[in-house]
């Protein structure tokens, strides 16, 4: 009986081991390539500063939840259009959704809104990043934490392909309302696929409500 008790107690002190293992043995950088029909865009995502901000993309991207989804929103800086940001991700489809993820703002990260990083989107409420995200061209420092206001969440930069990001802010707009009035692009970028490039793949084992009546 104590034998048994004492091997139960080792493979249990194993497996904590081989999850301590797995865990430190995760890459800090975890490069990601978003494949869209206006080219590709190579991001590195720093999850050594933004752990929870990474894990809650890569969730997305190991579903292939961002798999079909557009970028649809361009925002160009007044007086200087060449600057702004653009914006992507699952848009309103609440079948792709995942729960929110707290804010790491930039005042605990370090990552700040300079030009090509990757930050999230959310809504009035800073926690309420899900599946949508934005990458800028040229410094945005208006994004950043400071003072009381809380900012969004930068992650990661770009390492390839902001031509392509270029060309989509550069896009015809209009429509919207509010803070996104006229800045909607007119003529949609299909994101065709986003693959991770290195490290393991945790999918979520979430329902794919979206791949209902997919005819293929």
């Amino acid at each position: 009986m104590m034998r048994t008790i004492f091997y139960a107690l080792l493979t249990g002190l194993a497996a904590l081991l081989a999850l301590g293992t797995a865990a430190a043995g995760a890459p800090d950088t975890i490069r990601v390539r978003i494949v869209t029909t206006a080219g590709p865009i190579t991001v590195a995502l720093d999850r050594k500063h933004a752990p929870k901000t990474v894990e809650n993309f890569m969730d997305y991207v190991d579903d292939g939840r961002l798999d079909g989804t557009q970028f649809y929103r361009t925002s160009r800086r007044k007086g200087d259009p060449k600057h702004g940001f653009i914006q992507g991700g699952i848009g309103m489809d609440a079948r792709r959704v995942l729960p929110s993820v707290p804010l790491e703002p930039t005042s605990e990260t370090g990552i700040k809104h300079s030009d090509a990083t990757i930050s999230m989107a959310h809504g009035a409420d800073p926690d309420s990043a899900t599946g949508n995200f934005s990458i800028m061209v040229g410094d945005n420092p208006s994004l950043d934490a400071h003072g009381d206001y809380r900012g969004f969440a930068a992650f990661g930069h770009v390492v390839a392909g902001m031509n392509v990001v270029k060309k989509i802010l550069a896009m015809k707009s209009g429509g919207g309302r509010g803070s996104m009035k006229g800045q909607m692009i007119l003529d949609p970028v299909r994101i065709v696929r986003v693959q991770r490039l290195n490290g393991t793949p945790h999918p979520t084992g979430r329902p794919k409500p979206w791949l209902i009546n997919i005819r293929r």
